[in-house]
């Protein structure tokens, strides 16, 4: 996949639009798995500095426009933002009033309790380049995200924790009811239905001229 992306960006299908279409197909998703009744819903899109957390930003926008309550948080400093996309989408969500933010490298207990009162999470703190251990916070807010029995779990291409290649866990790992990948299937997402749910594989607009050669 990474070969792919490159490889599309390339062919001008920038890493921006991929973005973009990732967040709006998610929403998108969402959407219609609540038959467009957002309003009353508590909406939190628990985000990462990496495209994850760029896709939470895009799909939070897109959301906002049903009139649910948004919180984004991010675990993190917005200066710790690992690419020009999620930049550029952090910057859009910070001048809508209609979404809350919230960012640090710390969890209040009012935040976990956030997360515990969700109705649908967005789980974008990790993706499939995890290495090393899950610390803090990322360990408490899967703890806080797995801890909600009545939320709607959607994870953003892959459960946070979760090895996409051979569908072992890091320490832990985000229980979602859906997950919702992009472009193709991952190896391992086709044998972890206990933490993945039912996996929706989105389009994002890759030319399938990016797969040439790719093995």
């Amino acid at each position: 996949m990474y070969r792919i992306e490159e490889n599309g960006h390339n062919l001008g299908m920038r890493r921006f639009l991929m973005m973009e279409n990732a967040g709006h197909g998610l929403a998108d998703f969402v959407v219609g798995r609540f038959k467009g009744n957002l309003k009353n819903k508590k909406i939190v899109a628990v985000c990462g500095t990496g495209n994850n957390g760029g896709d939470g930003f895009v799909a939070s926008r897109h959301l906002a426009g049903y009139g649910p309550e948004i919180l984004v948080l991010l675990l993190g400093s917005p200066s710790d933002l690992k690419s020009e996309e999620a930049r550029l989408n952090w910057g859009i969500i910070e001048k809508m009033d209609s979404i809350e933010i919230i960012f640090g490298k710390e969890l209040t207990a009012d935040t976990l309790k956030r997360i515990r009162g969700a109705n649908i999470i967005l789980d974008g703190i990790f993706g499939t380049g995890i290495k090393g251990d899950i610390r803090e916070p990322h360990s408490s807010a899967i703890d806080a995200i797995n801890s909600n029995a009545r939320a709607y779990v959607v994870a953003i291409d892959v459960p946070s924790g979760f090895d996409p290649n051979n569908a072992k866990i890091h320490e832990k790992c985000v229980k979602a009811d859906v997950t919702i990948t992009f472009h193709r299937l991952k190896v391992g997402l086709a044998k972890g239905r206990k933490y993945t749910g039912p996996v929706h594989v989105e389009w994002i607009g890759i030319p399938p001229e990016a797969e040439k050669d790719v093995v």
